[in-house]
């Protein structure tokens, strides 16, 4: 079969592109600032380029067929690459380049974004684009080039690059105590919980590795920032099971009192990214110094 038939005209793959990641024609016009019906227009002729349905069609909406889903999900890996290929060669003509970086809310402002100048310091010409995330990323509709994320290392199809070791601590505001009263691991049995929403088994986890009761487990409150969670541990709400880096500049003032020693999690820190953006200039710049920093 001639290879240029089976080359659709970018046009028209970028149009489908938009089309199938909001299955609307009407989204897709607005993001390519186009009409309805050019958009319409666009993809019946990639249907009949290809000789298959795209979509079909259900009142007022549509839907990608199943043969279409696959095609869209394929050619959204393409253009990720050819993006990725694009920006690659822009940023080493220039000898610059910016980063698209997804990182966790609370973790960008109290661990990364006090390292971030030290970053600047050395890569001046590079430029780092936060964006905040708890979930998946989706790499290639968002736009992110890389992300950095918790988990425990199940990362199908990214470079994954271990940054650091995840230690829980529970936490308490000093007025919830005694002044000098020790507080062991079993006093939390006495308490409210407050929980991360994101890692909701976290407090069990914490109480098998103390061997303390579940029964005795008062579960309150779940808060989707981590942020958030410590705001209500200082207001006297409960106590709260966080990260410990993301609290140790408080536990040092004083301002939270640990409960026992901090505990090993499951989960880890990771640096992640497409393959295809593993040669991206300031993705490699960033890469470097970040395995570089300490935890």
């Amino acid at each position: 079969m001639n290879h240029r038939h089976l080359t659709p005209s970018m046009s028209l793959l970028l149009v489908f592109e938009a089309a199938g990641r909001h299955e609307s024609y009407t989204r897709a016009a607005e993001e390519l600032s186009l009409s309805q019906s050019a958009i319409s227009r666009q993809i019946q002729a990639l249907e009949t380029h290809l000789a298959i349905p795209l979509f079909r069609r259900e009142g007022r909406s549509v839907r990608l067929t199943d043969v279409g889903r696959r095609y869209h999900a394929e050619l959204c890996s393409a253009l990720g690459r050819i993006r990725g290929a694009t920006l690659q060669a822009m940023a080493h003509q220039a000898g610059t380049g910016a980063l698209q970086l997804a990182t966790l809310p609370t973790l960008g402002s109290k661990w990364l974004l006090p390292r971030l100048q030290g970053f600047y310091a050395a890569h001046p010409r590079v430029t780092v684009h936060l964006h905040s995330r708890i979930g998946a990323v989706d790499f290639h509709a968002e736009g992110i080039d890389a992300a950095i994320t918790v988990g425990r290392g199940d990362w199908p199809g990214l470079v994954a690059h271990r940054l650091y070791d995840e230690f829980q601590v529970a936490i308490v505001a000093p007025q919830m105590a005694n002044r000098g009263q020790a507080l062991e691991p079993a006093w939390a049995s006495t308490q409210t919980l407050l929980t991360v929403a994101s890692n909701p088994q976290a407090w069990a986890e914490w109480f098998s590795h103390f061997n303390l009761d579940h029964r005795h487990m008062r579960v309150g409150p779940s808060f989707e920032l981590t942020s958030h969670l410590v705001q209500a541990v200082q207001a006297g709400m409960g106590i709260g099971l966080v990260p410990q880096a993301l609290v140790q500049e408080e536990l040092d003032r004083g301002d939270l009192r640990p409960i026992g020693p901090p505990m090993a999690s499951t989960r880890h820190y990771y640096l992640l990214y497409p393959t295809g953006n593993a040669g991206l200039p300031a993705l490699v710049a960033f890469r470097d110094w970040l395995l570089g920093q300490p935890a």
